[in-house]
């Protein structure tokens, strides 16, 4: 398909995007339904997170992102939590992707049912999480750290547009795979670990370029750009850097349309596998 058909393709999603809203909805309900806190658990979940690897890399550990002239334990502990709210939209993509399809046998044999819409809705439900994170973040940082940028503000929209394509390009990619290969929902916890201790969101970015081996590879890593611009035009005020902001933009684009490739090649088959 070529790239005309690519778009032409996310464009026919895009008017679907009232049934989108509706499982978003739903997906985020369905996460906390039962449960005796309900949706307050998307407050409490990243804080307890926040507060284990606090404990561990902040206080046992003693990192630092900057010199400790200018950073305290609370800058720390924001720069950290910032990192860790754009890793859990990745891990829990990655967790979830492969069942979407397997899970719901019985909207792949509605002929009239828009497959396509399942992974995208459940990236929806990720992104309010995704939300709640940030607000808890940075309104750490504002209130308990040394505050954030206001044009940093401005940019952070623009810095994780990339990574939100990222994340639907991959759902709508394992999504599709998980249909034949049931094993690779056991295989994503082990990949989440690899791109989250690979993905500088404990240690600064100089701790990967110390080591040119490691960083010829890791430079690659999309999420790691986005964490590291992330942390450094909204919280230390720095100019964000174009090369790397456009090098997101263009892995971001490419894993989205290939995951909607990926989708479109393989849902004739989802039925006969079910």
């Amino acid at each position: 398909m070529s790239t005309v058909g690519h778009l032409s393709s996310l464009s026919a999603v895009s008017r679907k995007r009232d049934l989108w809203w509706q499982f978003a909805v739903r997906a985020v309900e369905a996460r906390y339904r039962g449960s005796f806190l309900g949706l307050l658990w998307s407050v409490l979940n990243p804080v307890l997170m926040l507060g284990i690897y606090f404990v561990v890399f902040g206080i046992i550990f003693s990192g630092h992102f900057r010199d400790s002239a200018v950073e305290t334990r609370a800058d720390f502990a924001m720069t950290m939590f910032l990192g860790l709210t754009l890793y859990m939209l990745v891990a829990d993509t990655l967790g979830t992707g492969p069942l979407l399809i397997v899970g719901n046998p019985n909207l792949v044999k509605k002929v009239v049912f828009p497959l396509e819409i399942l992974p995208l809705a459940q990236a929806g439900g990720l992104w309010f999480n995704l939300a709640i994170g940030l607000v808890l973040a940075l309104g750490g940082a504002a209130i308990f750290g040394s505050g954030v940028s206001v044009s940093g503000l401005v940019w952070l929209p623009v810095i994780l547009l990339p990574l939100l394509m990222l994340c639907a390009g991959f759902a709508w990619l394992f999504a599709a795979l998980g249909v034949f290969f049931r094993d690779l929902a056991q295989v994503m916890p082990f990949i989440s670990q690899v791109v989250l201790y690979s993905s500088a969101v404990f240690y600064p970015l100089s701790r990967i370029t110390a080591h040119p081996h490691a960083w010829a590879v890791m430079k690659w890593n999309p999420f790691l750009e986005t964490v590291v611009l992330s942390r450094e035009v909204v919280l230390w005020g720095m100019p964000v850097n174009m090369l790397r902001l456009g090098y997101t933009y263009g892995a971001g684009l490419a894993v989205l349309l290939f995951g909607r490739w990926v989708f479109e090649k393989l849902r004739p088959a989802f039925a006969d596998v079910l």
